[in-house]
């Protein structure tokens, strides 16, 4: 059924949409608002004459009340579409999405990711960052046991990369992984489409332990949910295969931490790469921050040109798809998490 001619949308991402918003003219009445705020849902009394909420990821939507603000209680309050720009749903209030259309950015990171991805496998596998040197007998003594062939440096090629989540990232970094000769196994809970994994040349696996057993190096690239949250736990990393490089782009959550850190102790974990943490940032003195065999980051590895772009191209697509009643991109099944 085709909308109504003139849209309600509360923009709470400002520039990152605004310039996308324009060319709908008198079709949207555009709201501006803050998600920044400690309570981003304070235009609640907007709720119910607002048809589209555009927002993201804050402090505020994270920390918001388990029970909805007056104007979102029903499921027939609040706006019917909301889009958010994130491709994960954890942090936001149910009450926000539940009962409504929600549509997020599910993609748009992907290649960013994936080639922090690829960086981090290369960095840690070639040693980039522990053969560096800055004299003549530096330069000798790192490089004497390679030229007499006492010791070599791995490759990419002949290593089993498992990827735990295979939706956008996964994809994505399986196509560049590839090009590497590297194997690639994975793991996610939704079960394989005739074919599916052939074509992207990945063997599934049945558990996150055997995922882990089997591979030189782990990629966790799936949605924190009731069912995931600690899912990198003491079994899994037990069964790991010794000497695991364990990469996390997706949540910090993900992983029982305490775990990590006894996996790393006794070797079964050989190193970990981390961008996402719980919480974000972890308090000072955290042992992460100092520890040799973690590489930290602060969250980056979605960062690149081209998101917030796609971003916005998203958003005029999905809204030109709502004023004409066509099923809209992405669509988020609040109660499965993802």
């Amino acid at each position: 059924m085709a909308r109504r001619e003139t849209l309600v949308v509360v923009n709470q991402l400002g520039e990152a949409v605004r310039d996308a918003l324009a060319p709908f003219g008198s079709r949207l009445q555009i709201v501006e608002a803050d998600r920044d705020s400690d309570t981003p849902w304070q235009y609640a009394n907007l709720a119910r004459a607002a048809d589209v909420l555009l927002t993201g990821p804050s402090p505020g939507w994270k920390n918001a009340p388990v029970l909805a603000p007056p104007g979102w209680a029903a499921h027939d309050e609040g706006p019917e579409w909301v889009q958010l720009a994130s491709a994960g749903i954890d942090g936001y209030p149910h009450w926000l999405l539940a009962g409504r259309t929600v549509t997020c950015g599910r993609g748009d990171a992907a290649v960013p990711i994936a080639e922090h991805v690829l960086a981090a496998l290369l960095l840690h596998t070639r040693r980039l960052d522990r053969l560096g040197v800055h004299g003549r007998d530096a330069w000798i003594a790192q490089g004497t046991p390679f030229r007499l062939g006492t010791q070599t440096l791995p490759t990419l090629s002949g290593r089993t990369l498992g990827i735990a989540g295979f939706g956008a990232i996964g994809r994505a970094v399986a196509q560049r992984a590839r090009a590497f000769g590297v194997e690639m196994l994975a793991w996610r809970r939704r079960d394989w489409a005739p074919g599916e994994a052939a074509a992207e040349a990945v063997r599934p696996v049945a558990s996150l332990a055997e995922l882990a057993a089997s591979s030189d190096d782990l990629l966790l690239a799936l949605p924190l949910t009731a069912a995931t949250r600690g899912i990198v736990d003491g079994a899994v990393l037990g069964a790991a295969r010794p000497g695991l490089h364990l990469i996390n782009v997706a949540r910090g959550a993900l992983i029982d931490e305490t775990a990590l850190l006894t996996a790393l102790a006794s070797g079964r974990v050989g190193a970990a790469t981390l961008d996402v943490t719980e919480p974000e940032p972890l308090p000072d003195g955290h042992p992460f921050y100092a520890h040799p065999s973690i590489r930290l980051t602060p969250h980056v590895s979605w960062s690149g040109p081209e998101v917030r772009a796609s971003f916005a191209t998203r958003v005029a697509d999905n809204l030109d798809r709502f004023l004409s009643g066509r099923p809209l991109r992405d669509l988020v099944d609040a109660a499965a998490g993802y």
